[in-house]
Order: structure tokens, then C-alpha cells, then sequence
């Protein structure tokens, strides 16, 4: 039987997303589910 996979909320947009394989490594650091999410939160809109 398979775990679920940890989830987190996005400090921007508040949805909700999945570990990924990529962020294995630094999951204690993600806080944005997204690229845009990231990209809105450090440089305002753009």
C-alpha cells in the first residue's frame, strides 16, 4: 500500500499541491506550487 505523497499550501495563490521528485531534496524550502506563483510573490506583477 502506497503512502500519500505530502502536501503543502501555496504562500501565494493558497492551493494546495504535492511532493515532487525534483523538489525531493529541498521540500523543507518550497513554499510556491508554481514558477508564476514564485515569480509574483518576489517581484510584485510582472
Amino acid at each position: 500500500m502506497q503512502r500519500p505523497l505530502p502536501e503543502k499550501v501555496c504562500a501565494v495563490c493558497g492551493r494546495p499541491f504535492t511532493w515532487r521528485r525534483k523538489w525531493a531534496r529541498v521540500w523543507h524550502e518550497v513554499r510556491y506550487c508554481s514558477e508564476r506563483c514564485r515569480r509574483q510573490r518576489r517581484g510584485g506583477r510582472a
